[in-house]
């Protein structure tokens, strides 16, 4: 099974996260896709291409590893989750592809909760911890 990890990449904090996330899947067994790791960086790509020409591709070779995917993992931590991340849980979901939710923040746009939209793309499947995300996927969630 394959897993495409969606989540904010801006801050060695996030990056670490996210490496962390990614590690916990792979060492249950998944093959992942961690966006920063296995995609391409805008900065370096636009110097080499240019911007307009760096978004598209960045865009179109998320969206192949999204249909790529059983999986799509969305960190969702943050005050509001990343834009980003929540176009490629909408792709994913549009898509058919099973959509999971990870939230250890407290902090929510909603009066502490989050997005109506976002929490039905996820169909409601949202887990705190790293343990949860492991009970979603080998089916032993409640």
């Amino acid at each position: 099974m394959k897993i495409f990890i969606a989540g904010p990449l801006f801050c060695d904090a996030e990056l670490e996260y996210n490496e962390k996330l990614d590690k916990f899947l792979s060492d249950l067994g998944f093959n992942t896709f961690l966006p920063q790791r296995d995609g391409y960086k805008l900065v370096e790509l636009e110097k080499k291409v240019g911007r307009s020409e760096a978004l598209g591709i960045i865009f179109e070779k998320d969206v192949q590893e999204i249909k790529d995917c059983d999986v799509v993992m969305f960190n969702m931590d943050g005050r509001i989750p990343d834009e980003g991340a929540c176009v490629e849980i909408g792709i994913g979901y549009a898509l058919g592809k099973e959509c999971i939710g990870l939230k250890t923040d407290a902090r929510g746009a909603f009066d502490g909760g989050d997005n109506p939209m976002v929490l039905g793309a996820l169909k409601f499947r949202v887990a705190g911890s790293l343990e949860e995300v492991g009970k979603m996927l080998v089916g032993e969630w409640d």
